[in-house]
């Protein structure tokens, strides 16, 4: 069975960066991306949001995040054993738990998802 273990989160000014890495093993289908979500404090796990995942190919797709563009990146390394997510210029609205994921491609939801890390939390303050 996969497993997923995330690391890298931790309280940052705004302004701030920060990179989060997720270490996953198991077999992952072909057909299964592999991303981030996030959840903010007070919210359920069904209020969690698609940040953005990898395809098989290495494909970048996005959520409904609109206030990430252009300041979060996720990439995977060379023996695609740990995916990142890159953040930059963070700010107080993105403080919430980010988790990583597999799950159905597209991967825009928790109904899409299959397989959760444990999360890491992720504060930044003014």
């Amino acid at each position: 069975q996969e497993r997923l273990v995330e690391s890298g989160g931790g309280s940052v000014q705004s302004g701030g960066s920060l990179k989060l890495a997720c270490v996953y093993s198991g077999y992952i289908h072909r057909n299964y991306c592999l991303g981030w979500f996030r959840q903010a404090p007070g919210k359920g796990r069904e209020g969690r949001e698609a940040v953005a995942y990898l395809d098989n190919a290495g494909n970048t797709g996005y959520g409904y995040i609109d206030s990430i563009q252009g300041r979060f990146t996720v990439s995977r390394d060379n023996a695609k054993t740990t995916l990142y997510l890159r953040m930059d210029d963070l700010k107080p609205e993105d403080t919430a738990m980010y988790y990583c994921a597999v799950g159905l491609c597209p991967m825009l939801g928790v109904p899409d998802v299959v397989k959760w890390g444990q999360g890491t939390q992720v504060t930044v303050s003014s």
